[in-house]
């Protein structure tokens, strides 16, 4: 997938998508869409969900739609497929074509996601406390 300008708002990203990689977006973002109390954006080129800071992004490559938390590091006892890597306490799925997650294991993550963000904070300012020590 080439990268092209960013889309102009997640319904257009979403668009821009096809086959297998449309699908798997469309089902993240509707697992992810059943909780509450997130805002959705598009932010550095794919899908950001916030709440209190940002949660979790869902991106599609060409080989690959990855679904990543922020705080996934803490989760992967929820779901041992999150592999870290990154900043923060980033934690990615990694779905290629023919894998599958179910909606509701998609959902109990986003809720805890949430969750940490509420008791800990915006994990984006954690980093920035960090380094300004």
């Amino acid at each position: 997938m080439k990268m092209g300008p960013a889309a102009a708002n997640p319904h257009a990203y979403v668009a821009g998508l096809d086959g297998w990689r449309r699908e798997r977006v469309e089902a993240l973002r509707a697992a992810v869409r059943a909780v509450a109390g997130l805002d959705e954006a598009i932010k550095l080129g794919h899908l950001v969900y916030l709440s209190n800071g940002p949660v979790l992004l869902i991106r599609a490559e060409e080989r690959r739609v990855l679904l990543g938390f922020w705080r996934g590091q803490r989760l992967r006892g929820l779901e041992p497929r999150l592999k870290p890597g990154g900043q923060y306490e980033m934690a990615a799925i990694s779905l290629a074509e023919g894998d599958a997650i179910d909606p509701a294991v998609v959902t109990t993550l986003t809720r805890a996601a949430i969750d940490l963000n509420v008791a800990i904070g915006d994990p984006t300012k954690d980093l920035k406390k960090e380094t300004t020590r």
